[in-house]
């Protein structure tokens, strides 16, 4: 699948539609063969016993899709998740980031379906595996 936006064009795309996210992730790879996103772990990812929590991983996924979706579609900031199943593995490494890979399974005019990996930075044992579905919204006609 072609790419139609670069990590270059990405990053502000995300500035510009989610500026709550600001600074949290970052886009690590994104070409023909994989996206790579990072989750910037702080204090506020943190629950109790200093793991990061399931809400942060979950963020952590659904933003790799979004961004995997995006680079093959081009700029719809009104594609929406509209599922998720998320599996929690293992606990995340203390006091590193978490890198999430995601796989476009399934693209289509109107749903892509994606995988996504997360494993804590160093490590090779996922902490968490997630599968999303976006709704891509018609495009219109001139």
């Amino acid at each position: 699948m072609d790419i139609k936006i670069g990590a270059a064009e990405m990053a502000p795309f995300l500035d510009e539609v989610f500026p709550q996210i600001r600074g949290q992730f970052s886009i690590q790879r994104l070409d023909a063969e994989a996206l790579i996103m990072r989750l910037h772990v702080a204090d506020q990812h943190l629950r109790p016993g200093g793991t990061v929590s399931g809400p942060a991983m979950f963020a952590l996924a659904d933003v790799a899709a979004y961004v995997a979706v995006m680079s093959r579609v081009g700029r719809e900031a009104l594609a929406v998740t509209t599922n998720c199943s998320i599996d929690f593995m293992r606990k995340p490494a203390a006091g590193a980031d978490v890198l999430a890979s995601a796989e476009i399974l399934k693209l289509g005019r109107a749903l892509a379906v994606v995988d996504v990996r997360l494993v804590s930075e160093g490590g090779t044992e996922p902490v968490a595996r997630a599968t999303l579905t976006y709704s891509i919204p018609p495009k219109r006609q001139p």
